[in-house]
């Protein structure tokens, strides 16, 4: 995923990482209005990560029910027949660009949902989330321009390593893998998502995104699951899962990403670990030990400290832009 609606059609993953917070905020603004702004995309990405994880915890429940890739199946049709109904998007007027960014961001977001439900099949939710979260880690030190942003990442994988237990040994090494490659998927997805809010209005290039992703990813189901697609209570878990794990995060962390760089955006989801525990504590009746706590407590400070760094370039002169 990656943009803001200022940003140039032509922008590289550093111009990203150094546009401002609220693209088109004046600059003669005060202070208090900007760090207000830049606080708004903030609570967008942190709701879209508590409804993807609890999402997922659903969905753990569903696989049994209809198989991992069954499972994916169904939340990306049904996201995308939510999508598509709600946006209404309109396929002309667009360059052979736009259409090229849009199936790449639905491929990339069909192999990022597939490669983690494949994991998850395999390892507990949480460690998965957290070997998955290693990608926009990485990505937030390769994008950013500034120092601080390497301390807080730094920060942030040390709590994603000791909520693993300081390591993975005794893991299925195929789980492993699928959660390592789901976060290279997503690290992709940050920069297209972005990508795609720049060349298409609204939630229009999401939606027809998730369309791709659909049809791409339906006969994978039904290899796998075949008629179980059809079982009414089936269907209507995975339309929560749907709805909670696509449409509403997807969507909420889109519109974020118009205002946020994609360095600080992807040291926000270094909670995703966090909320993943707490999703697995609350649905999967999965308890907390106290390593696990103080790996919590270091990714909410990471994340605390990216807030609070980009408060800070939101108060400070623009020095460059798209």
């Amino acid at each position: 995923m990656s943009t803001r609606n200022a940003a140039s059609s032509s922008a590289t993953p550093a111009p990203v990482a150094s546009a401002p917070v609220a693209a088109g905020a004046s600059p003669a603004a005060g202070g208090g209005t900007r760090g207000r702004r830049s606080l708004g995309p903030v609570g967008l990405v942190f709701a879209g990560g508590v409804s993807v994880q609890f999402g997922g915890a659903l969905a753990v429940t569903l696989m049994p029910r209809a198989g991992a890739l069954g499972v994916v199946t169904l939340r990306l049709l049904v996201a995308a027949v939510v999508l598509l109904v709600v946006c209404r998007p309109r396929l002309r007027g667009h360059s052979r660009t736009d259409w090229g960014t849009v199936v790449a961001f639905g491929i990339t977001m069909g192999a990022m949902n597939g490669l983690f439900y494949e994991a998850v099949d395999r390892i507990p939710l949480g460690t998965a989330v957290t070997l998955e979260v290693l990608g926009p880690l990485a990505l937030s030190v390769l994008a950013s321009r500034r120092a601080i942003n390497v301390l807080w990442a730094g920060l942030a994988l040390a709590g994603v390593c000791l909520l693993g237990g300081g390591g993975f040994a005794g893991l299925d090494p195929v789980g492993v893998a699928f959660a390592l490659a789901a976060g290279a998927m997503w690290a992709t997805y940050i920069l297209f998502s972005a990508r795609t809010g720049r060349r298409f209005p609204q939630a229009d290039g999401l939606a027809l995104a998730m369309a791709v992703a659909a049809v791409l990813f339906l006969p994978l189901g039904i290899a796998e699951s075949g008629t179980k697609l059809l079982d009414p209570v089936t269907v209507g878990l995975g339309a929560g899962v749907a709805l909670l794990s696509s449409v509403l995060p997807y969507t909420l962390e889109l519109l974020a990403l118009r205002r946020l760089p994609a360095s600080t955006f992807a040291i926000l989801m270094s909670l995703e670990p966090a909320i993943a525990a707490t999703a697995g504590f609350v649905v999967l009746n999965q308890a907390l030990s106290a390593t696990e706590a103080a790996a919590i407590a270091f990714v909410i400070a990471a994340s605390m400290g990216a807030v609070r760094t980009q408060v800070g370039r939101g108060k400070a002169p623009k020095l460059e832009g798209n």
